[in-house]
């Protein structure tokens, strides 16, 4: 799928996700508004009944022992902190409450459960795993709760909001952008830049979970085809992989210009061997591990040359937005920069107050519409949802007037590492760099 077929924007559907909060102020009046909503009674059960309580709940899961997850829940607490600063959402205050998944199914599945069922929150967002994220689908239909990913790519999540709208229309994804759109990601990139970059024989290498089997089953044909490039071999790594050694060996007999990547949970020992082993083709392509803006330190310097597919960089000016939050990630977290998820659960709950206010109600139902009509300014992008009868019902636009992320490259700056964006055009840094060995 192309970037213009996507989805456009539907003129009587657009409006700043900022209007919705404009609106609701000019309709009730700052304070009276807030005075009057403030006093309401508050709803019982998750999802809420209806009308603005005094005190509106959250939810955020992730694993917090992971970088990825550990960003969803400090971006939610961010943005909760910034909001409630701010006068709240239509006045109420907000409260979060975090569960670690552990990146574990059950877990994850108990901690949606405690949330939505023990605390009756209004509204969740997160989740690292597309393992995880598919194995609450159905308590998401049953808790008939507003959930926005934010860190899950697989592409069948929308699939089951359109298989059973109704029972899955609680579902939303505001990031990262679906697997489909990871491989037409890939293929953006690589038309782009492979040819300046000299990687005209290329093989791709995938870690085999759910998230990577859109991408693995049509790239070498797509890439061949639409980019010009001779693949040698499309190779899915098992779990539990810890000598790269033979695939590189295949490689480098193989004769390819670089490895194109599709890694997360095996990526670190992948990367590491490929600079310790020297070997000479480059590295890259969606690499999760290497999307941590410590990797330098971890690696110690390891993944120079290395690049890869993100939401965003701390300094890559997506948005007016982007910038701003991770500064303020920064600031509140002693240092520390947001990885892709917190890009996301930081705009989903941003999301879910203009949807709030907008509707004027915590109702699930309520919240599904004002987000369906929703065209959001947000760290990461445009953002807009696809609709019912769209390709992927609740799932987050991919393209230049929405979101597509981009593609940085660890460079060497001074004594340490810096990621240096280089894709798209617009938020080009520098130019790609080869491996110092090469």
């Amino acid at each position: 799928m192309s970037e213009t077929d996507a989805g456009k924007l539907s003129p009587k559907n657009r409006n700043d996700g900022n209007v919705g909060r404009r609106t609701f102020l000019k309709a009730t009046g700052v304070s009276a508004g807030a005075a009057a909503l403030a006093g309401c009674t508050d709803t019982i059960g998750g999802g809420g009944d209806g009308g603005i309580p005094d005190t509106i709940r959250l939810g955020a899961l992730g694993p917090a022992d992971s970088p990825m997850g550990d960003s969803i829940l400090k971006s939610a607490e961010l943005a909760v902190e910034e909001i409630n600063d701010d006068g709240g959402i239509a006045g109420a205050d907000v409260t979060l409450s975090t569960k670690d998944t552990k990146d574990d199914p059950g877990t994850t599945r108990s901690g949606y459960q405690e949330l939505t069922t023990g605390e009756n929150v209004h509204a969740t967002v997160g989740i690292f795993g597309s393992e995880n994220l598919l194995s609450i689908m159905g308590n998401i239909s049953n808790a008939q709760t507003v959930h926005m990913t934010a860190g899950a790519a697989t592409p069948e999540a929308p699939a089951r909001v359109a298989d059973d709208f109704e029972a899955n229309k609680y579902w939303f994804r505001v990031g990262p952008v679906n697997a489909d759109y990871l491989q037409q990601s890939m293929i953006d990139y690589a038309s782009a830049r492979f040819d300046t970059m000299g990687w005209d024989t290329v093989a791709v290498i995938a870690e085999d979970y759910v998230w990577t089997e859109p991408i693995t089953d049509s790239i070498e044909q797509r890439l061949e085809e639409e980019v010009g490039v001779e693949v040698t071999s499309v190779q899915r790594i098992a779990e539990g992989t810890e000598d790269f050694t033979p695939i590189y060996d295949q490689l480098e007999s193989a004769g390819v210009d670089g490895a194109f990547t599709a890694l997360a949970h095996i990526g670190t020992t992948s990367l590491v061997q490929w600079a310790q082993q020297q070997r000479p083709f480059g590295y890259g392509g969606i690499h999760v591990p290497t999307q941590l803006p410590s990797f330098w330190d971890a690696t110690s310097g390891a993944c120079i040359s290395t690049f890869s597919q993100t939401t965003a960089t701390a300094d890559s000016e997506i948005t007016e937005k982007t910038v701003p939050y991770a500064d303020a990630y920064a600031e509140k977290y002693d240092g520390a920069l947001p990885v892709y998820t917190g890009y996301s659960a930081y705009d989903a709950v941003y999301m879910l107050k203009d949807a709030i206010e907008s509707g004027e109600s915590v109702d699930s139902d309520t919240i599904v519409s004002e987000l369906e009509s929703m065209t959001f300014t947000g760290t990461s992008g445009t953002l807009e949802f696809f609709g019912e009868d769209g390709d992927y019902p609740h799932d987050i636009k991919y393209g230049e007037e929405y979101t597509r992320g981009v593609y940085f490259q660890w460079q060497p700056e001074g004594e340490s590492g810096t990621q240096s964006v280089v894709w798209p055009d617009e938020h080009q840094q520098s130019e790609y760099q080869a491996p110092p060995w090469q």
